[in-house]
């Protein structure tokens, strides 16, 4: 019997990230100078975002010295899990990750990865993080056309971002998937979140308030998409001092001594 043809957007390929399974039409490209998406990243350099990921790594270094072994990482918008394989590799033997990743289709490979790399102190749930226990409806792009999918807003806004192709927001395309607050998973300790949502880092701090007055972790929170004052203030008038690092804000709490440090990494207070 003849078989029809199949497009193949995942792929498998090597990185300087180890082994990693990548949508090969996760991409967008805004004009003739410019091309951006993990995939593409991936495949083009062998690498995503590595400044950050060592600014990552250091900082998990200094809370393991200061506050001992049982690290606890937490990957809000892991993608296909560039950070969380980088941080489980990192701290075999002393840390843990816990990555959220809220689409289906790149949480397989998230999935993917944490087991192709052999990363048994992670684990992934396929979750949309919010203020509040519950479900929410997103949008599902087409994953064999080239988009950004990293992207992706779950949430419309009148600046949706455009991610290389039209996504439908209308009520009976979006897709059910659970949603989940940090508070919520009530976790012993917590070292570490990085916030990489699309628009709703605010949604994910109100959902992780608690979490966050108890264990003070560093914060590591992309602000291109909220509002910069906003997410300043709800991080200042928590005690912690506020970083700039390209689209991310890096806070620390006040308290912790891995702030002392910050300088040395050629890092200055923005506020």
């Amino acid at each position: 019997m003849a078989r029809g043809h199949r497009k193949l957007a995942f792929v498998l390929a090597a990185t300087d990230h180890g082994a990693m399974i990548l949508n090969r039409f996760d991409y967008h490209a805004p004009n003739a100078n410019a091309v951006y998406g993990v995939g593409i990243e991936l495949l083009q350099h062998g690498a995503f975002s590595p400044v950050e990921i060592e600014l990552s790594l250091g900082l998990l270094d200094l809370r393991r010295r200061y506050f001992g072994d049982g690290v606890v990482a937490l990957d809000c918008g892991a993608n296909i899990g560039v950070h969380t394989v980088e941080w489980a590799k990192h701290m075999t033997g002393w840390g843990s990750v816990t990555a959220f990743e809220a689409q289906e289709r790149v949480f397989y490979a998230l999935a993917g990865n944490i087991a192709l790399n052999n990363c048994f102190n992670a684990r992934a749930i396929n979750a949309a993080l919010a203020a509040r226990d519950g479900t929410m409806k997103i949008p599902s792009p087409d994953y064999l056309r080239p988009g950004s999918f990293g992207s992706l807003e779950l949430k419309q806004r009148e600046t949706t971002e455009f991610i290389g192709q039209p996504v439908d927001y209308s009520p009976a395309s979006l897709v059910d998937v659970p949603a989940a607050s940090i508070d919520s998973i009530a976790l012993p300790r917590i070292d570490m979140i990085k916030i990489d949502v699309e628009g709703m880092e605010l949604e994910v701090l109100e959902g992780a308030t608690r979490s966050i007055e108890r264990h003070q972790p560093v914060l590591m929170i992309e602000w291109v998409k909220s509002n910069k004052t906003k997410l300043a203030s709800w991080l200042t008038d928590r005690a912690y001092l506020v970083f700039e690092t390209g689209m991310n804000f890096l806070a620390i709490h006040n308290t912790d001594r891995c702030s002392a440090h910050m300088g040395k990494a050629g890092l200055s207070m923005t506020i």
